[in-house]
């Protein structure tokens, strides 16, 4: 499977990620996280596959989070609404989210690109 870049196009972060990979010479898929929101059950899969938390898929700096008061919520909830939760708005999904299906990378932090992508 190619390399997916789930990412918002203004996020600073995501543009450094969209950058290393560039000056990297590595191939991947441009997807907007806002206009191609992963799907419950491609978020599903995704977790699964992580063996991550799943509270580490939320975007804990962004404004909707705060909005909604998530940081009290997430602990009380279902693993099924927060899936649907995530799947709802590609604004609560912490970006970048980079995956090829095996590897997946949360966020930009050079080391973890270097040791997964590169």
């Amino acid at each position: 499977m190619t390399i997916q870049l789930i990412q918002y196009p203004k996020c600073t972060t995501c543009k450094k990620a969209q950058k290393w990979f560039d000056e990297n010479g590595i191939t991947y898929e441009n997807r907007n996280i806002v206009e191609q929101t992963p799907s419950v059950e491609e978020l599903e899969s995704i977790y699964k596959a992580s063996g991550l938390p799943l509270k580490k898929f939320f975007n804990t700096s962004g404004i909707k989070y705060r909005e909604l008061g998530l940081k009290d919520k997430l602990e009380t909830m279902t693993e099924e609404e927060q899936l649907a939760l995530l799947a709802s708005d590609g604004m609560l999904i912490k970006r970048p989210l980079v995956t090829d299906g095996k590897n997946l990378t949360l966020g930009f932090k050079e080391s973890d690109f270097l040791e997964t992508w590169k």
